[in-house]
């Protein structure tokens, strides 16, 4: 990674500038599959520029994860295209097909997320070394579901109080060292830290598989992070395996009492943690890989 380039766009001021947001769709296994595309002012249609989908959670929209984890201020001065993919409909609510709680769903929304990143790669400049992927809860999920089935297109990915259900974990199978960040809070009573033999991993599950499949040393790196707001009942730890074979980092900030929340540094409501900003934090974790590695 460039070091200056990682200080200019830290530097830079986060405004919104003239833009494009672009409600579209594309047909995907017969079905309108729709979704929220975000093109920074700074595009010019000259240059590769790096890709991030933005996954909702279960019962969630795009429109709501576009706001609530929202890249697009950084975007604006780092130069990324954001497009928020819409799930479709399970029982009545917008899921992810990730096995789990969702194995009554028959949509292939692997599939339309490839087909996603080639209808866009097709109109727009994108750089094919250089798509990520996150997301909140069923969102992230989803994000590991991709780096286990979609990794000839998926550079690395980050989740946000989601895990692996048993069948992504089961059936894993990624063709390249996963650049992989974990944030979860301990006290998370929708997806628990620990894990339901069920329908979901524990994050310790889910951390020890990309460690060893990233041949990571099994001794972390442990920073502890400034208790920045002493009234949001929560710490946090970054913990950090790194490989010295691959240079790929598996990492995991463990929110010590946080809920099922996205860090923010301010709102969000009761369990979110306000010690760092989450959506910060993925894309500096993302500006250091591409679909090779460490850049």
């Amino acid at each position: 990674m460039k070091n200056y380039l990682f200080l200019l766009i830290l530097s830079l001021p986060f405004w919104s500038c003239a833009q494009e947001t672009t409600k579209a769709s594309i047909t995907h296994d017969g079905m309108r599959r729709e979704y929220i595309l975000y093109v920074p002012a700074n595009y010019s249609g000259t240059e590769a520029v790096p890709l991030l989908l933005n996954f909702h959670g279960y019962t969630g929209n795009a429109a709501g994860q576009m706001g609530y984890a929202d890249f697009r201020p950084i975007a604006d001065t780092a130069g990324f295209i954001v497009v928020h993919p819409q799930g479709t409909q399970l029982d009545g609510r917008t899921h992810w097909n990730v096995g789990g709680w969702t194995l009554a769903s028959k949509t292939d929304d692997v599939g339309f997320t490839a087909a996603l990143i080639d209808s866009l790669s097709a109109a727009y400049k994108v750089d094919p070394k250089r798509i990520y992927a996150t997301g909140m809860s069923n969102g992230g999920y989803m994000s590991f579901l991709l780096a286990c089935q979609l990794s000839d297109k998926i550079a690395a990915i980050a989740s946000v109080t989601g895990s692996m259900t048993p069948q992504t974990y089961k059936a894993c199978d990624p063709h390249h060292p996963t650049p992989v960040m974990q944030i979860h809070g301990t006290a998370d009573a929708t997806v628990p830290y620990e894990g339901n033999p069920i329908w979901t991993q524990s994050i310790d599950q889910v951390m020890q598989y990309w460690i060893s499949y990233n041949h990571c040393k099994k001794s972390p790196v442990v920073t502890p992070l400034p208790d920045v707001d002493t009234t949001d009942g929560s710490t946090v730890e970054h913990i950090v395996y790194k490989s010295n074979k691959t240079g790929i980092s598996t990492e995991h900030f463990k929110v010590t009492g946080g809920g099922h929340k996205w860090p923010l540094p301010e709102g969000g409501g009761e369990g979110t943690n306000h010690d760092f900003d989450a959506t910060l934090e993925i894309w500096k974790f993302f500006l250091r890989y591409d679909l090779e590695g460490e850049r």
